[in-house]
């Protein structure tokens, strides 16, 4: 087995490398602490911005100071974007269950007819029969132990992932009468036209598979700020960019986050603590690395 080139680096060393790099170093206790209980790989990431491969120095100016103010800002918009998508997820799982009472059928999600591609529909009924048998909360047992192990819809969407609840809801069938024409106008829009409008299966999946990709990011502490983010929710015309961004980044998701907003009250609570939280670490962030248009709190702020 050949060893690995690159040498394991002290804290010490570390430090030096930064320095070495161009880095100011304000304050060595500081920059101490942060190691130890943040780690060099992760706070290097916080700097890519502000390194030149080609001469391998760090711009002019940089304090480590700095890049530790980025990654605390970063983890506090985690943890906020994590708090919104909770709401989101939550009334999602009560929204399907609701939906899903049209067929009067308390075991549906084990019915392959309300399901469009049946191979799928197998597929998420394995995903969920996982989870339900990992599932150690009192519901769960009191149906094992008084109901024969049948689950209804209402136990079983508490214990689906995100991911298979998005799934589950992209399988549904659509048209007259369906699941999915109820679960639909929870989430209306306004077209351009002033009509309030259903949207499309395509489109609301879109908007839930963006939210479910960011909540695990946030959930597995990734990093948020600058980075590209590889889900695609299908964005109304009033809030499409101009011209269209060479990547989705963090600002495409927060405007799904927007049309699958739980109330108005909590979107616009979710709002405020965004604009308070760009107020604090202001001059510390660069908007265009989350692909913030100039004009993005109008499109946000759902009660200007």
């Amino acid at each position: 087995m050949n060893p690995y080139p690159k040498q394991i680096l002290t804290i010490p060393q570390q430090l030096q490398s930064y320095t070495d790099a161009g880095m100011t170093i304000s304050s060595i206790q500081e920059a101490t602490a942060a190691l130890t209980t943040i780690g060099y790989y992760r706070l290097r990431e916080y700097s890519f911005h502000l390194y030149d491969n080609a001469s391998r120095q760090y711009r002019p100016g940089t304090d480590f100071s700095d890049i530790l103010k980025l990654y605390h800002f970063d983890m506090a918009l985690s943890r906020l974007l994590f708090g919104m998508a909770t709401c989101i997820e939550v009334a999602l799982r009560a929204r399907l269950s609701d939906a899903l009472l049209t067929y009067n059928d308390a075991l549906i999600l084990t019915v392959p007819a309300a399901f469009a591609d049946k191979k799928l529909f197998w597929q998420n009924l394995s995903s969920l029969s996982s989870q339900i048998t990992r599932s150690n909360d009192v519901f769960i047992r009191h149906h094992f132990q008084n109901h024969d192990g049948e689950i209804p819809l209402w136990a079983a969407v508490e214990v689906m992932s995100f991911g298979t609840l998005s799934k589950t809801i992209k399988n549904l069938k659509t048209g007259k009468g369906s699941a999915y024409s109820v679960l639909a106008t929870y989430y209306c829009y306004r077209s351009p036209r002033g009509k309030q409008v259903k949207p499309s299966l395509q489109m609301l999946s879109s908007w839930i598979q963006s939210v479910s990709v960011l909540r695990n990011m946030c959930a597995h502490n990734s990093r948020i700020y600058n980075r590209t983010i590889n889900t695609f929710p299908e964005l109304l015309l009033i809030d499409q960019l101009t011209p269209k961004p060479l990547h989705n980044g963090l600002y495409q998701i927060i405007l799904a986050m927007k049309y699958l907003r739980p109330t108005d009250a909590i979107w616009q609570n979710f709002y405020r603590n965004l604009q308070d939280l760009f107020n604090q670490y202001k001059g510390f962030f660069d908007f265009s690395y989350m692909n913030f248009p100039s004009d993005w709190a109008a499109h946000l702020d759902i009660g200007a």
